[in-house]
């Protein structure tokens, strides 16, 4: 039995006992030693307000029955995180089509479907309660992410044709893929690039053409690809080279503070009561973006050409909406 499965044996045996039940039968039935009923009662008393009384005389356990309502366990724990992770894998499962893993993947499913169930004390379509929403996701091409993966993990190189959003036409690339990077709801693909002869992330999706050559694929150290993909800002990775200083007004401030927009963001509060929030970034394409999405709440204080940048954005913006339509 896991820790759950004894807090629930442990719950049934009590609630439909009549006089206390001794520890040697709870031990026995939660199959454990005396040490963890102790710790699990403990922790039934504290986090769930488990209403459990000792009987000296029948040296056992019981539940006070005095109080008004008739006690009962909460009908779904599980924490913010195992939450998220759980359905978020059932999601992703539950949209793999037919192919080489089926019948290996039906079973991870169907039992991530059974853990759902069975710790919700109340009986109903669980999964129907609970929505991990994606935004903005792009299919890639499973041909595509299939001779990428399998690049990736035979450490092969990677010829491709790559056409960027920012690009008009597609280049040749050869790629030593170094991994995968699931962010925002699309696939990404960390590697060397051989033509710039720096690291790059590619998006997936923009991948028309693919072809793992018989080549081992250039390593890069643990060590480098944490400072270029980890340091900046986004997906568009580097080492940063610039700070953006962004004023966010009373407002929304005390909403800005409470995320992370970057792990080495700094961020303090004005007399104002505006907040004021720094970020490093190298590659200003998708800081830009996020910024833009806060509107008149927010304004960029430095670096100036940052600044300028969101200028021009939003006077196109203002000439976009100021042509009269007939």
């Amino acid at each position: 039995m896991d820790k759950f499965d004894r807090i629930y044996a442990l719950h049934t045996l009590l609630a439909h006992a009549r006089v206390p039940v001794k520890k040697s039968t709870i031990e026995e039935r939660l199959e454990c030693a005396h040490a963890t009923v102790e710790r699990i009662i403990g922790e039934m008393r504290l986090y769930l307000d488990a209403p459990i009384k000792y009987d000296r005389d029948t040296n056992g356990y019981y539940y006070d029955k005095t109080a008004d309502t008739h006690y009962e366990l909460p009908g779904l724990w599980f924490n913010a995180s195992e939450l998220h992770g759980l359905f978020a894998s059932y999601q992703l499962l539950s949209e793999v089509g037919p192919g080489l893993l089926e019948s290996h993947i039906e079973p991870i499913k169907n039992k991530l479907e059974s853990l759902i169930h069975s710790k919700s004390m109340q009986k109903g379509d669980v999964e129907k309660r609970v929505r991990i929403l994606k935004m903005a996701a792009r299919k890639p091409s499973p041909k595509h992410f299939s001779v990428v993966a399998s690049a990736l993990l035979m450490r092969k190189q990677l010829n491709i044709k790559y056409e960027g959003r920012d690009r008009n036409k597609p280049t040749q690339r050869t790629l030593s893929p170094q991994r995968l990077v699931h962010y925002r709801d699309n696939w990404y693909v960390d590697a060397w690039c051989h033509l710039r002869e720096k690291l790059r992330t590619f998006s997936i999706d923009r991948i028309s053409y693919s072809r793992m050559e018989n080549i081992t694929a250039l390593e890069i150290e643990d060590v480098a690809l944490k400072e270029h993909y980890t340091s900046a800002y986004g997906i568009f990775s580097g080492k940063p080279n610039k700070v953006a200083v962004l004023k966010f007004n009373q407002r929304i401030a005390k909403w800005i503070a409470e995320e992370q927009w970057h792990p080495e963001q700094k961020g303090q509060f004005n007399i104002d009561n505006s907040y004021e929030l720094q970020i490093p970034y190298r590659d200003e394409r998708e800081l830009i973006m996020d910024i833009l999405k806060y509107g008149a709440d927010v304004e960029v204080l430095k670096p100036e050409p940052l600044r300028q940048q969101i200028q021009q954005q939003l006077q196109q913006a203002m000439t976009n909406y100021a042509t009269q339509t007939k």
